[in-house]
């Protein structure tokens, strides 16, 4: 970053210089002459604690308000907080920063911002550094980053970098900061696809805000170089500012960690539940934790070597063992770590979060199966719901967390119950992959744990303990969470759609698409205004392109007396183009021809019934299953639709029942369906974003639909009002993947014949079992228990059968060596029949079984017993070579195997060749 990025009037007018940090080598501006070094970890331990930099205690909601009213003072406008579930977005799936709110649409220019200047306390997430949580005392999966922003253009100037830095040095010297302790560290920032300059802010060697000033866009071509990345100048810039509000807390109180600042209570309720001891009054304890965070400070400890190393200092300054700080504080860093975690559920489940194996489930679910091993290393018996009810009960600042409280519960007592579960299988399954390494002399490597972990939930602390006890090392780092959470914490980047006859489409202007004013007229006149191949495009349409999980529209268009079947609809850029069939004439259309189209009603009503149906039944389960509910998906059909929802346990049917009933009645109610194009963030203030449940549009300007009382952006067709959906069934559910769960239904005419369809099927059944239908369940019923009954029946008498086989059999063997040799055909059995028989024969020792039998093929089994397998018999190979006479396959271990085959005319060479290969083994 250029060097005059930072030249700026608020330093040189208000008395500070530059200077360059002789630790680090960047350079930093300060008003105390005498200061060498840049006042920023590790060039400088923290001096706070102990001695807090500001002039008052204050807890987090008091300084939130501190830090808002500060800004609205000096004019800026303050709006609430954003999810931390990302909705609004498509590349990322949790809130990362403040900034993230506006990125991508307020960032580049788009779309306006919901004030400016602004101010917000924004609560995010980053699970980047999830492995430092606890040890370093300062690091957190949740904080809130308080922020004001000013988004400028060359049109109008709100402010930039003056204001600032003269905001921030205004604010630091309103809470009593001395102001020769402050440095501001020059560091060029980049994130979400911008960049720019930025100012980091240090006292006591904490750094406690950053100032970005955000002017680059992420390009390829750019000639601007961040951090291994391309950028090139935006056409706006803006101010872009993170304080962070706990560890403003933190530095007003100077305790030994942040999370004895900002968690007091519940840290000495999980430190009483895990048996520690806590106290800060204690000024051995104290000094312990105290040191162990300055250090902390001085170094990444997110990886091994360096934890050790951390280790060794404190142990040093302190006159103490390694061994004994370790026992001290890595339970005390566990309490700390699982009270940042639980915080982070609390925000992550309060805001709709569903824990699963994809997206911003995964994180969650990571979060989750962390805390849960902590807790039970640490023997912190309670559920895991009952340290977030702790949390919610210090938040009521966030009501919507209490509201949902019941939903979390569940949430959380069924993901406990999933891991036990995974506790169980996880130990068999690595135990059989350690075993698997140890045979070829290797160390499991760490993709094998990470992908242990992704694909079967097996925490890499039971990898490693498992993998010991076979006598396989494991290269785990310390840093295992952060690597995972950093692998799924953004969505994979997208393949550009190549825009087919790309240079075609970019001479024409966007077509007025007139479906959405006129969406009962199926008839339509247009002017051709190119065509190229099978395809034409027109000054305007009625034909409705493929596009939000709704399947394009068909028809025709008719010139003179020419009709072309048109059969698929796109949009490219705005440009809608209509695919024709194939003709076997030449096309006689010309530029500027006049066509009539005409849209297939049929097919069009029954996407937009389904379209509509869609919008229903997504609010009917909310109202059934909880406000959590998020579409995942959806796609419509002529006969059919489906919908996917974020739902973290199996639907029942009394619950789908519901979802049916709630969904026709609001198309009894016969609303009217209501549309109408908004400004982007006027729709997300007066809506939320809900709106985005089936994607996210792109513009400024966004379709926002009303069907019933739910509210999205949508591009696609749908009836006016919901009674002319029709009547709705849903038809089934199934869990398609972890935290998914799909309805399939039908609406209007589709229902209809879906219905016809269930009852024809009982009809039948009705007639096939000479019942009527009310009779149908009980008489499946009694015929069900009669066919277990025959079936145990059926079990017992081909006991019987092999018992009485065994006695004829055993009279009949041969004495080979020893052994004695059974080999015979056993007319119309079955392979369970031969299986017990060979079974029953081989309890002998000495006794080796070779049975065959024709029975919708050939069916071969063959057993030893324990002497015969010590004097060499393999029936595995026997049986093998065996079923390849019958023409088929087969094999097993050496004291029973099972195959067949097709072929019954070859069944006496195969019974041949296998006493052969009998003797043969016992030679």
């Amino acid at each position: 970053m250029l060097e005059d990025e930072y030249q700026i009037d608020f330093f040189s007018d208000n008395g500070f210089i530059r200077k360059q940090c002789p630790k680090c080598g960047k350079y930093f501006w300060t008003r105390d002459q005498d200061r060498s070094t840049c006042g920023d970890a590790p060039c400088d331990p923290y001096s706070f604690i102990g001695n807090p930099v500001f002039k008052k205690k204050m807890e987090l909601a008091e300084m939130r308000e501190f830090y808002l009213k500060f800004f609205e003072e000096q004019d800026h406008t303050r709006i609430d907080r954003y999810p931390v579930i990302a909705r609004w977005r498509d590349d990322i799936y949790l809130t990362i920063a403040s900034i993230a709110d506006f990125q991508p649409f307020v960032t580049s220019g788009q779309v306006p911002p919901p004030a400016n200047p602004l101010t917000i306390s924004q609560p995010c997430i980053r699970l980047s550094d999830l492995d430092a949580v606890g040890r370093s005392g300062r690091h957190l999966t949740t904080f809130e980053m308080m922020a004001h922003h000013a988004f400028n253009n060359s049109k109008k100037e709100i402010y930039w970098k003056d204001h600032t830095l003269e905001l921030c040095d205004g604010l630091l010297d309103s809470l009593g900061a001395d102001p020769m302790a402050v440095t501001y560290k020059e560091e060029p920032w980049a994130g979400g696809g911008n960049a720019g300059p930025c100012v980091e802010t240090l006292i006591g060697g904490l750094e406690v805000a950053t100032l970005v000033f955000m002017d680059l866009k992420q390009d390829k071509t750019g000639d601007i170089n961040i951090k291994g990345d391309q950028y090139s100048k935006m056409d706006n810039y803006i101010v872009d500012t993170g304080y962070g509000l706990e560890r403003f807390v933190w530095a007003s109180k100077g305790s030994p960690t942040i999370y004895d600042a900002i968690f007091p209570s519940i840290v000495n309720e999980l430190m009483g539940l895990a048996g520690i001891e806590h106290e800060l009054e204690n000024e051995e304890y104290t000094n312990i934790l105290s040191q162990n965070a300055r250090l902390a400070g001085l170094m990444d400890v997110s990886e091994k070597a360096n934890l050790f190393e951390l280790r060794k200092q404190v142990a040093s300054s302190i006159g103490t063992t390694v061994e004994k700080l370790s026992s001290i504080m890595e339970p005390v860093e566990s309490v700390y770590a699982i009270t940042d975690h639980t915080r982070c559920l609390t925000f992550m489940l309060g805001d709709g979060g569903i824990p699963s194996n994809v997206k911003a489930g995964y994180l969650a679910r990571l979060v989750i199966r962390r805390t849960l091993r902590m807790m039970k290393d640490l023997g912190i018996n309670v559920p895991i719901s009952e340290i977030v009810r702790m949390h919610i009960d210090t938040l009521p600042e966030y009501p919507e967390f209490q509201e949902n409280f019941d939903v979390i519960e569940d949430i959380l007592a069924h993901e406990e119950r999933k891991f036990a579960d995974t506790l169980d299988r996880g130990r068999r399954m690595m135990e059989k992959s350690a075993r698997h390494y140890k045979k070829s002399g290797e160390n499991i490597p760490l993709e094998t744990i990470i992908d242990m972990y992704d694909s079967q939930g097996i925490p890499p602390e039971i990898s490693k303990s498992v993998a010991a006890e076979v006598g396989v090392e494991v290269d785990l780092p310390d840093n295992f969470y952060s690597l995972v959470a950093d692998k799924h914490s953004k969505s994979e980047e997208k393949e550009e759609k190549v825009i087919p006859f790309a240079d075609r489409i970019a001479k024409l202007p966007k077509t007025k698409r007139l479906f959405y004013d006129e969406p009962n007229r199926m008839e339509f006149e247009g002017v051709v205004l190119d065509i190229f191949e099978k395809h034409i495009v027109l000054d305007n349409t009625l034909f409705y392109p493929e596009g939000g999980g709704q399947p394009a529209d068909h028809g025709t268009l008719t010139v003179e007396d020419v009709v072309l079947n048109v059969v698929d609809t796109q949009i490219y850029n705005g440009v809608v183009v209509h695919t024709i069939d194939d003709i076997e004439d030449e096309l006689h259309i010309r530029k500027g021809d006049l066509v009539v189209g005409r849209v297939d009603e049929e097919r069009r009503m029954a996407h937009a019934r389904h379209h509509t149906a869609t919008h229903i039944i997504n609010d009917a389960a909310r109202d059934v299953l909880g406000s959590h509910i998020w579409q995942a998906g959806a796609q419509k059909f002529r006969d059919r639709a489906r919908l996917d929802l974020s739902h973290y346990k199996r639907i029942t049917q009394e619950e789908l029942d519901q979802i049916e009933l709630i969904a026709n009645r609001t198309v009894m109610e016969n609303k009217r369906v209501l549309s109408d194009w908004m400004d982007r963030t006027e729709a997300e203030q007066k809506y939320g974003f809900r709106l985005y449940q089936g994607g996210v549009p792109p513009g400024k300007m966004i379709r926002v639909m009303q069907v019933g009382n739910d509210i999205e952006a949508c591009a696609g067709t749908h009836c006016t009002n919901t009674g002319l959906v029709g009547p709705i069934k849903i038809l089934k559910t199934e869990r398609i993947q972890d935290g998914v769960e799909r309805l399939e239904y039908a609406a209007g005419e589709a229902a209809i014949k879906a219905m016809q369809d269930l009852e024809s099927l009982v009809r039948d059944s009705s007639e096939t079992l000479r019942v009527s239908a009310e009779q149908l369940p009980s008489t499946i019923g009694r015929f069900f228990d009669e066919w277990k009954d025959l079936k145990k029946e059926n079990t017992k008498l081909k006991e019987d059968l092999a018992h009485a086989r065994v006695s004829q059999l055993i009279t009949d063997a041969e004495t080979i060596n020893d052994i004695r040799v059974i080999a015979k055909t056993v007319p119309h059995a079955d392979s369970d029949e031969l299986t017990k028989t060979a079974g029953e024969l081989t309890q002998e020792n000495d006794v080796v079984a070779v049975l065959i039998s024709e029975l919708d093929g050939v069916k071969i089994v063959a057993a030893a017993g324990d002497e015969a397998v010590k004097n060499g018999v393999n029936v595995g190979l026997i049986v093998k070579e065996m079923s390849t006479i019958v023409g088929g396959g087969g094999g097993g271990r050496p004291n029973m195997a099972r195959g067949g085959g097709t072929d019954p005319s070859n069944m006496t060479g195969a019974l041949d060749r296998g006493i052969e290969l009998l003797k043969e083994q016992l030679e």
